[in-house]
């Protein structure tokens, strides 16, 4: 059994719930890193900071972030060396992601998706795997770009 990260902040209760009963259907451990709304420490850079960490330590397959649009999640996620966050609206975005990128984390506007929808790109995300290929020596210049930026 596969397992997943989730996190979501107050904007994105009900459409979290959701996706963990869809991922929990589907098989799937999930390990939720949100903070109870309202209690202070339910931040989005909080929250998609500390599943970027579990997800780069090895802790978890693949991790979800949920905000309002998906934007603060994606770019917190994105600054912890070694992790590819990829905002997705649609199915092909979300397969590309994985397939050329391989972005081990998704993230998702709990205001901009209906839950459906939520969930039909989450599977087409979660059924993607990297292609490697031409994509291999781009994700390895990402890789690159990033411990240069390390460094200085």
């Amino acid at each position: 059994m596969s397992s997943i990260a989730i996190g979501g902040d107050d904007a994105a209760v009900e459409l979290k719930r959701v996706v963990s009963e869809f991922l929990q259907q589907q098989g799937y451990d999930v390990v939720d890193y949100s903070r109870s709304p309202g209690d202070g420490g339910n931040a989005y850079p909080d929250i998609a900071f500390l599943v970027a960490q579990a997800i780069k330590a090895d802790k978890h397959d693949r991790g979800i972030l949920i905000c309002g649009t998906g934007i603060g999640m994606s770019i917190v996620a994105n600054k912890v060396p070694g992790i590819r966050a990829a905002l997705c609206h649609d199915t092909y975005s979300a397969q590309r992601a994985r397939k050329s990128n391989n972005a081990q984390i998704i993230t998702l506007g709990a205001r901009v998706l209906g839950p459906e929808l939520a969930k039909t790109i989450i599977g087409a995300w979660l059924a993607a795997e990297f292609e490697g290929g031409r994509s291999a020596p781009k994700v390895a210049k990402i890789t690159h770009y990033e411990q240069t930026a390390l460094k200085e």
